[in-house]
C-alpha cells in the first residue's frame, strides 16, 4: 500500500453547479470574477416569496428558538444564517452538527417550498452533512442551490460557511414534490 499513489483531494471549495433553462439537468457553474453574479436564464422560484414572511412563521419553532434568519432570495438560492452560541454548541464548546444539519434541512425546505408549483408540497426523503471545521463563536451561514429541479422529486446542497467564509458543512438533501394535502 505504500507504493500506491495518492489521488489528488477534490477541492470543496469549487463553485456548485447551475441549472439550465428547463430547471431539470445541472449544467457546470459558469466560472465568473468575484463580486460579479453568475449568470442564470430565469429565477426558479413560482409566485414571489417573501422571506419576511418566511421569518415570522418560523419564529414560534425550533427555526425560530436556535435564531435561524432567512436572508437573501436570489434568482437560484436561499441564504440563511445561524449563531454559533449556547443554543446551537454542544458541551465541548463548539457547533453541534445536528444544529448544522437543522440550518440545511431548514433552508431546503424553504427554497423547495418557493419553487413548489401550485398544488404541490415538498416532504423531505433524505438529508446528509458532512461536518469539515469546528465553529466556535460568532454566526455560520448556508446557501441552498438546487443540483437537480424534477417534477417528482428536488435534489439540493447546502453549503455551510463561518464568519471568514471558510467551509463548514456541506449536506444534501433530497426532497419528494407530492400533491399537496
Amino acid at each position: 500500500m505504500d507504493n500506491m499513489p495518492l489521488a489528488p483531494e477534490p477541492d470543496l471549495d469549487l463553485p456548485p453547479t447551475r441549472l439550465d433553462h428547463e430547471h431539470i439537468r445541472a449544467v457546470p457553474a459558469v466560472h465568473s470574477v468575484p463580486g460579479r453574479a453568475q449568470p442564470m436564464s430565469a429565477a426558479i422560484w413560482h409566485g414571489s416569496p417573501d422571506l419576511d414572511q418566511a421569518n415570522e412563521m418560523s419564529a414560534g419553532c425550533a427555526i425560530g428558538h436556535l435564531g435561524i434568519e432567512f436572508t437573501e432570495l436570489g434568482p437560484n438560492h436561499l441564504i440563511g444564517r445561524m449563531p454559533v452560541d449556547s443554543r446551537t454548541r454542544q458541551p465541548f464548546g463548539i457547533l453541534h452538527g445536528g444544529a448544522s444539519v437543522l440550518l440545511a434541512e431548514t433552508l431546503v425546505s424553504c427554497a423547495a417550498t418557493f419553487v413548489a408549483a401550485p398544488g404541490t408540497a415538498c416532504v423531505g426523503q433524505e438529508i446528509n452533512a458532512n461536518h469539515l471545521r469546528p465553529v466556535t463563536s460568532g454566526w455560520v451561514t448556508g446557501t441552498a442551490r438546487p443540483v437537480s429541479l424534477g417534477r417528482r422529486s428536488q435534489v439540493w446542497e447546502v453549503r455551510i460557511v463561518d464568519d471568514n467564509d471558510r467551509l463548514v458543512c456541506i449536506s444534501r438533501c433530497t426532497m419528494a414534490v407530492i400533491e399537496a394535502p
